[in-house]
């Protein structure tokens, strides 16, 4: 068999059993298997692949059918220019969630910060990027998943910042000393607890403790902008992702701490709310 007629034979299942982007997951499947890139499967389509290959790329398709994320197969997610290492222990890194790191670069380099926190760092790939792409600040990072965090401590040796970077295990801010930072992010869990049953069933397969915000998806932003006033510089940053339909909600809640000044939103690719940024007052 052929690399175009697996392709195509994959392309074809994951249609019949409404796979979403069957033509992109055939085809990052098969890079994958054959560890060439996208260029290679143009060129050599008609190549035939080893019968080995041919089990593991159909293997592949099997898990892609009962929902397991293309990610959890191949272990890899690009983001932010970077490969970082995922399995079913920490959220898969979305591009919108770039939106938020590039607005933290921005913001810290114009402030100069030397101190940075990431609330639930999942696979540290806020962190991380924070790290290769800031010259000069110290980042921390913070979960309460050990699993977590030791994808996250991978995913910082892997792309040469483990010197860089400092790992919390804790419950938000429970276990951490007393600091002050230039600026906290956090990409905390937002999905309200009623939404999660009608999600996609490839994000079902993300862990649960990584999604679920609570009945109104806003438990984690009560907490975080409640206690990060403690651990922020004066005019230090609170930098936030939030869910398309949560900006009002958590400005809300920022206004009612009576604390923070500057609150300002951006909004993603897509014209979605994305991030909502303040910065501690007088």
């Amino acid at each position: 068999m052929t690399i175009k007629e697996a392709m195509n034979k994959a392309v074809i299942t994951l249609k019949s059993n409404r796979i979403n982007n069957p033509n992109l997951k055939s085809r990052l499947l098969m890079q994958f298997i054959l560890n060439e890139t996208r260029q290679y499967l143009l060129v050599y389509d008609k190549k035939n692949i080893t019968e080995e290959q041919k089990e593991k790329y159909f293997e592949g398709v099997d898990k892609l059918i009962t929902g397991i994320p293309l990610q959890h197969i191949t272990h890899q997610q690009e983001f932010m220019k970077m490969i970082f290492y995922v399995n079913e222990n920490v959220l898969i890194p979305r591009p919108d969630t770039e939106v938020l790191v590039e607005e933290v670069i921005e913001i810290a380099k114009k402030i100069n910060a030397k101190k940075i926190l990431d609330l639930c760092t999942g696979s540290g790939a806020i962190a991380v990027s924070l790290a290769k792409y800031i010259n000069g600040s110290q980042i921390t990072g913070i979960d309460i998943s050990e699993k977590a965090l030791e994808i996250a401590k991978l995913n910082a040796k892997n792309n040469g910042v483990e010197d860089r970077i400092t790992w919390i295990k804790s419950d938000l801010l429970e276990n951490m000393p007393k600091d002050k930072f230039d600026i906290i992010v956090s990409n905390p869990p937002y999905i309200r607890k009623d939404v999660i049953k009608s999600l996609d069933k490839e994000v079902k397969k993300e862990p649960i403790i990584a999604l679920d915000g609570g009945y109104d998806g806003l438990d984690f932003y009560r907490k975080i902008v409640n206690k990060a006033y403690d651990f922020l510089k004066y005019k230090g940053y609170l930098c936030l992702e939030i869910g398309y339909d949560q900006k009002i909600d958590v400005i809300d809640l920022i206004e009612k701490e009576d604390k923070y000044i500057e609150t300002y939103g951006k909004q993603d690719f897509y014209g979605n709310d994305r991030i909502v940024i303040t910065k501690v007052g007088d």
